[in-house]
């Protein structure tokens, strides 16, 4: 039996190594997804973000960043948690289903340009899965944070960071990491170099 300072050490330094392995090799996908984002917001849309669980927690977290700052002041950025309107969730989740608690958000709020960020460890959960097929519907760009190999989210996301690891403390870890460079590089992108997304500064929506 392991003793807990060696549970401690072992999960620190495989973190570590996932860490440094996964970030290097996901950085263009990070980069592309977050420019993404920034011309989305630069045009006056907005980022919808969805999640179960601890992905439920992610999404809200990274809504926050947005609406409120990251590292740099700066206006606060449109975005819209779909895991924090409890009347809304059991209300779509009682009259259609849990699949449909965010892909009827998704569907009533989302507009053609928008970008959905969508969270999910397994990439099979179902009501994931739906909202991205309702954001891809209407024209939005779908960003997928997932692992275990992207499930059903491989095919269905523009921008795909999947965690190559099957332990979901791991996978939760990275796309909090993944999480924070986004943020932080939307920032970049529409406050330090918006040369860099091709838009005039003056039409910048943000």
């Amino acid at each position: 039996m392991k003793t807990a300072l060696e549970m401690i050490q072992e999960h620190a330094e495989e973190g570590a190594k996932l860490r440094l392995c996964f970030l290097s090799e996901a950085a263009p996908v990070l980069d592309a997804a977050a420019r993404c984002m920034a011309r989305c917001l630069a045009g006056g849309g907005k980022i919808l973000v969805c999640g179960n669980g601890g992905s439920a927690a992610d999404a809200q977290h990274m809504t926050g960043e947005l609406l409120g700052r990251f590292l740099m002041e700066r206006p606060a950025l449109p975005a819209v948690a779909l895991t924090v309107d409890t009347s809304t969730l059991t209300a779509i989740g009682n009259d259609y289903g849990y699949e449909d608690v965010f892909s009827r958000q998704v569907s009533g709020l989302g507009r053609p340009g928008d970008v959905l960020v969508a969270f999910s460890t397994s990439g099979t959960s179902a009501n994931v899965v739906k909202a991205i097929d309702a954001a891809r519907s209407i024209g939005m760009t779908v960003v997928g944070l997932t692992g275990k190999g992207g499930g059903s989210m491989v095919s269905r996301c523009d921008y795909l960071l999947n965690v190559p690891h099957s332990h979901t403390p791991f996978i939760q870890e990275m796309h909090e990491a993944c999480m924070h460079l986004l943020c932080q590089l939307v920032d970049h992108y529409l406050y330090e170099n918006v040369q860099a997304l091709g838009v005039d500064e003056n039409l910048k929506g943000v």
